[in-house]
């Protein structure tokens, strides 16, 4: 694993010192909804978001932070605010898929195509009908079970839920452009290369730029409506599996830099969360991200929901 440049290593220090693991390399307070703003971030105080959208990465974890071959994401930890002591919850890939959108890895430690995993188990796909997508890059097919080309199934966990039934047809579709952000959760699934698996990060970086650039000129993110997580499944080359997810809303505080730990049940229990979804498995005793970046939904996050 590449070692964190001494800047950003200053930074986590100096972040551990304050109460709450939270601190601001931009040092100013968010400005007012009405006051112009430089960047997507610091624009308004807090946020009530009603979508909420997920970009995932691949494997390389920790070694994004001050990464000169990661010069946008890098830009976006002082625009906006990444978490710096994120966690996968196993390995390899598709176990963390499933954790991340259902709460639990639902005991798979491989990285079978669906044909031998069918999970008819509750997710925030099925806790939201018709209100989710998935928007998946070089799949030949909406729904398509089985990996080829660029496309890897083991990225695409909505393929993996037999409860959804014909919902998956039509909701786990090929990514074209202009992303489509008309749902209220939407995850963005980039093919082999552009999540940095096969491909260098420098590329990964640049894919991630093209689409964060959309999302933040999109109707749903310039009304405030919309909250952005980019994260990363796991880490191969720490112990800890350490990963950053960078968040990335109006009502971010610019530069905020949070060491507290998460997991990726975190995600999802700040998702679910912010959409007034019940918490599913192990988002029910998870953290969220909600107060350290500013997202609003705290009564929600104090309240832990049972499971349905």
């Amino acid at each position: 694993m590449r070692r964190w440049g001494r800047r950003s290593a200053a930074l986590i220090v100096a972040a551990a010192s304050l109460a709450g693991g939270v601190t601001s390399r931009a040092g100013a307070s968010p400005t007012s909804a009405t006051t112009a703003a430089v960047g997507p971030c610091g624009q308004r105080a807090v946020g009530h978001y009603t979508r909420v959208a997920w970009i995932v990465l691949e494997n390389v974890g920790t070694s994004l932070l001050d990464n000169p071959s990661a010069p946008f994401l890098d830009h976006l930890t002082r625009e906006c605010g990444v978490a710096v002591n994120d966690h996968g919850v196993a390995h390899p890939s598709l176990p963390n898929y499933l954790a991340l959108v259902s709460g639990s890895a639902a005991g798979v430690a491989d990285d079978a195509d669906p044909a031998y995993h069918h999970l008819d188990t509750p997710s925030i796909f099925s806790q939201l009908g018709s209100r989710w997508t998935s928007l998946v890059e070089s799949m030949p097919t909406p729904c398509d079970r089985v990996s080829s080309g660029s496309y890897a199934a083991k990225h695409n966990p909505a393929v993996y839920f037999t409860s959804l039934g014909p919902a998956c047809t039509h909701q786990d579709v090929p990514l074209t452009w202009p992303l489509t952000l008309s749902r209220a959760f939407t995850l963005i699934v980039p093919n082999v290369c552009h999540d940095m698996h096969d491909c260098s990060i420098a590329i990964g970086d640049a894919w991630v730029r093209r689409a964060v650039d959309a999302i933040v000129a999109s109707a749903p993110y310039r009304a405030g409506q919309l909250v952005l997580f980019i994260t990363v499944d796991e880490n191969d080359a720490d112990a800890a599996n350490r990963v950053p997810t960078y968040v990335v809303a109006p009502s971010v505080p610019r530069g905020t830099v949070v060491t507290s730990a998460y997991t990726h049940y975190s995600l999802l229990a700040t998702t679910e969360a912010l959409l007034g979804l019940h918490r599913l498995g192990a988002a029910r005793r998870a953290a969220t991200l909600l107060s350290p970046f500013h997202l609003g939904g705290l009564a929600r996050d104090e309240r832990p929901s049972p499971h349905r």
